[in-house]
């Protein structure tokens, strides 16, 4: 992150789903234009309305919502959990946990998928692979697509129409640089507009960045602002960047050695996004400074692994 640098805008779905926000109407199908992208100062929350927290808490007070995912060492969702098999800090303090949920919601997801040069001999693959993901879709998901080249293009907004999305990937002919960066960066810009509260990006790339306007410590700050998880696949070769902002976010990275290993990559990050556990805090820092909370998760169980989103930025009034 550059010294003195941005801070990116949110509006509806930043600052990971905290209770004073709410979320944004279905965005209208967009058009094929070239995306104009910008980083703008980020937005300062006002006063905490009376908000509808999932499922069934309200509350006028902040509501910091956590979303975890619990896997056993076969790389299992484990399910069944309660609020006694968590514990949850901020900043090194534990905090009560006040709600949990482990419902299959609906999804919001952003599909940012490379068609850059390097993919010509993987696309067919990676296709079958996204229409697999499409297999296990829920009444109520919603998709966008974002294919990128040398730069990144918005070919759908959100839909429940997968056809649609099929359609446009199987129309992609590979060519150009790899603008990875800027893919991810309008994926979550768009993210804003998605109806459901469970969010997610699924980036599917054969390679690092190579032609992007954003850097990845520019990208590192704009996931910790905003309420998506990142999933992604890496094609034959690993992604540092693509592994860090996963993890940062509560998503996974998964590298793909073996061509014939994607469906299976597919399968286990579509029962991630699936099997996800949230759980609700009261914050004991009740500080408006605008700064960044640590979050830490402790499950008491043995032989687990679980993801969440490390942390969040507290308002600033």
């Amino acid at each position: 992150m550059k010294t003195g640098g941005h801070r990116f805008a949110f509006a509806a779905a930043a600052a990971l789903g905290i209770g004073w926000l709410s979320l944004g109407a279905a965005e209208d199908a967009d058009t094929r234009s070239e995306p104009t992208v910008t980083i703008t100062p980020r937005a300062r929350p006002g006063r905490t309305p009376d908000v509808q927290i999932p499922h069934s808490i309200r509350a006028n007070v902040k509501v910091v919502l956590i979303p975890v995912t619990v896997n056993d060492l076969l790389d299992r969702p484990i399910t069944g959990l309660g609020k006694d098999d968590f514990h949850l800090f901020e900043d090194n303090v534990e905090q009560k946990i006040v709600y949990l949920s482990a419902e299959d919601a609906p999804a919001s997801v952003g599909l940012i998928f490379d068609a850059s040069g390097s993919m010509r001999n993987k696309i067919e693959t990676s296709v079958a692979a996204v229409e697999q993901f499409f297999q296990t879709t829920l009444p109520g998901d919603e998709f966008l697509l974002v294919r990128f080249s040398d730069k990144p293009l918005l070919l759908t907004g959100f839909t429940d129409d997968v056809n649609l999305i099929s359609g446009w990937l199987h129309s992609t002919q590979p060519r150009g640089w790899t603008a990875l960066h800027d893919a991810i960066y309008l994926g979550i810009q768009k993210m804003k507009r998605a109806k459901n509260g469970r969010r997610a990006l699924l980036v599917l790339s054969d390679g690092g960045d190579n032609n992007s306007r954003y850097s990845a410590s520019e990208l590192r700050e704009l996931v910790r602002e905003a309420d998506v998880r990142v999933y992604s696949i890496s094609l034959l070769q690993g992604s540092r960047f693509l592994e860090r902002i996963s993890s940062e976010t509560g998503g996974r990275m998964i590298r793909v050695h073996k061509l014939d290993e994607l469906p299976d990559a597919m399968e286990k990050l579509s029962r991630d996004l699936r099997s996800q556990y949230l759980l609700g805090y009261y914050s004991s820092n009740t500080q408006n400074d605008g700064r960044y909370r640590r979050v830490q998760v402790q499950v008491n169980q043995p032989e687990v692994h679980a993801s969440w989103r490390h942390g969040y930025y507290a308002p600033l009034q």
